[in-house]
């Protein structure tokens, strides 16, 4: 696997089961990189402050990811600022508990998870993944429905009913 384009690691022989705070910045370089991993125009702020710890089944960390980027609208490519603001609430286990993890249905108080190699936790890395999650995979400006319309797409309301049905709503009118 190759690094990340945004590795902050944290040394898990340096977390203790006290919280410690961990605020991390992307630098430009690192958001130029990010920007054409996620297909944005540009990520023009990346930034996350963490609160990690141990406990029994790993490393928790908690906190919140903020981000500025430019997205490309996807019907004209116009450019659409966006802004991220998310809550973050990881557990990071190893690579191996993470294999031998079966899907389990998830409550509310669970945590996302992450693996590590053992030997450390990529906070760069969680924020991210955090960022790129919390956009829209489809976004569209303010000129989007206008171009779709131009170009003879009609909406699902405009659409009528086709084929062996389309005369059944007329019938049911009559009864």
């Amino acid at each position: 696997m190759s690094t990340p384009e945004f590795s902050r690691l944290e040394r898990i022989d340096t977390i203790g089961e006290g919280e410690r705070s961990v605020a991390i910045v992307a630098s430009e370089a690192e958001r130029a990189a990010l920007a054409t991993r996620f297909g944005l125009i540009s990520v023009d702020r990346l930034e996350a402050t963490f609160r990690v710890k141990r406990d029994a089944a790993g490393v928790v960390a908690r906190g919140a990811v903020s981000a500025a980027v430019v997205q490309a609208c996807s019907v004209t490519d116009e450019p659409l600022p966006q802004t991220v603001a998310e809550d973050v609430a990881l557990r990071f286990v190893t690579e191996a508990e993470s294999a031998a993890e079966e899907e389990i249905e998830l409550d509310l108080d669970a945590l996302d998870t992450m693996p590590y190699d053992g030997a450390a936790i990529d906070l760069g890395e969680a924020a991210a993944e955090t960022m790129a999650l919390a956009l829209d995979p489809f976004p569209r400006g303010p000129n989007a429905a206008a171009a779709l319309r131009e170009a003879g797409v009609i909406s699902e309301e405009e659409a009528k009913p086709a084929g062996a049905l389309a005369g059944l709503k007329g019938l049911f009118g009559k009864v």
